[in-house]
């Protein structure tokens, strides 16, 4: 009667630690998804700053221009 009693222990025990490397796993892809979203917001803002700058880039080459 032992043997199965520690058999069912050591199985919710197993489960328990799953569960909680679960929730570990949980936390952290949130915190990954923040961090891509701040970073996907700032590529965004960059591509911006850049297309104005080509544009600006743009017309000065065309006041250049004889």
């Amino acid at each position: 009667m032992l043997w199965p009693m520690l058999a069912i222990a050591l199985g919710f025990l197993g489960l328990a630690v799953l569960a909680v490397l679960a929730v570990k796993v949980g936390i952290e892809v949130r915190r990954l998804s923040g961090q891509v979203e701040e970073s996907a917001r700032r590529i965004s803002d960059a591509s911006g700053d850049l297309g104005r700058a080509a544009e600006d880039l743009a017309r000065a080459g065309h006041a250049v221009r004889p």
